[in-house]
């Protein structure tokens, strides 16, 4: 890090940064194991925290944490990157004018050879960034978890499979895998109007809206049912090319400064540690239903 920015200070120990007077924020990017102690201890000094996801390594200490920050009046961001891309912000500006109507489900498919990690499983390495999109356009909050998964090589998940039950029928499925041949982030959202599929990797046409659908006139019993298929045109909305942790860093500045509260803030970033730990207690249960 000297060789790289030799005009940044550096140092080996957290303590010269977590007491230091001159700082009034803190980015805590490390291990997930560490978050809390990093950023308990950061907050006890008066700094706000940007915290890299997920949040915490359980529930009750996210809780603790937002106290904390609420006591001591201090910002807490968590790093949901993926929420301040052109894309992300697109699919939210879409879903909030109602263009594609009630949603039915959201889907999503992040999947690659590796990274493997040694401290985490596949679902609380790669699904944060799911749940956290999921958890930023899908208005209502999940009521149940059911997850799978299971490991084959270094003795954590390395596999799994999650779905999350909203109300009014509105329903999710993730699947994460460190042990695909190719890489692949693709999200489906199925409304009542409309279809999009956001294909991360395509540098062109990220999002496509689909005008397809389903819709069904009832008669007298369910043999009368009246099913009709619309299939109308494809459009691909623009996508603002941005740099997705420059804006998010901008905004955690302008939050901090203007005394405001970040959408990510420890209550979302507590939302994804709850639907974490319902899918990990799920996939202990061999996929049993877990509320939430």
């Amino acid at each position: 890090a000297r060789k790289a920015h030799p005009g940044i200070q550096t140092g080996s120990d957290p303590d010269e940064i977590l007491r230091s007077p001159e700082i009034d924020a803190v980015a805590v990017v490390t291990p997930v194991w560490t978050h809390y102690e990093l950023a308990k201890r950061a907050l006890e000094n008066g700094k706000h925290v940007f915290v890299e996801k997920p949040f915490t390594s359980n529930s009750a200490q996210a809780e603790e944490l937002i106290e904390l920050a609420a006591r001591k009046k201090l910002t807490i961001m968590v790093d949901h990157t993926f929420l301040f891309t052109g894309a992300v912000r697109k699919i939210r500006e879409l879903t909030e004018a109602g263009a594609l109507g009630d949603l039915y489900y959201y889907e999503s498919l992040r999947v690659n050879l590796g990274l493997f990690q040694h401290d985490v499983s596949v679902i609380w390495d790669l699904a944060p960034h799911d749940l956290s999109i999921m958890d930023h356009i899908i208005k209502d909050k999940p009521e149940a978890v059911v997850a799978t998964g299971e490991k084959h090589l270094n003795g954590v998940e390395d596999v799994a499979f999650i779905t999350l039950y909203f109300p009014r029928n509105v329903i999710a499925h993730i699947n994460v895998n460190w042990l695909s041949p190719v890489k692949i982030r693709t999200t489906l959202i199925g409304g009542q109007k409309k279809m999009l599929v956001w294909n991360d990797l395509d540098a062109d046409e990220k999002i496509r809206v689909y005008d397809k659908g389903v819709q069904i006139a009832s008669g007298e019993g369910i043999r009368n049912l009246l099913v009709s298929y619309r299939s109308g045109d494809m459009w691909a909305p623009q996508v603002e090319q941005l740099e997705a942790l420059r804006v998010e860093l901008n905004y955690f500045a302008d939050c901090i400064t203007n005394n405001k509260t970040p959408f990510n803030d420890g209550h979302a970033g507590l939302r994804v540690v709850q639907m974490l730990e319902a899918a990990e207690a799920s996939i202990r249960k061999k996929g049993e239903l877990v509320r939430l």
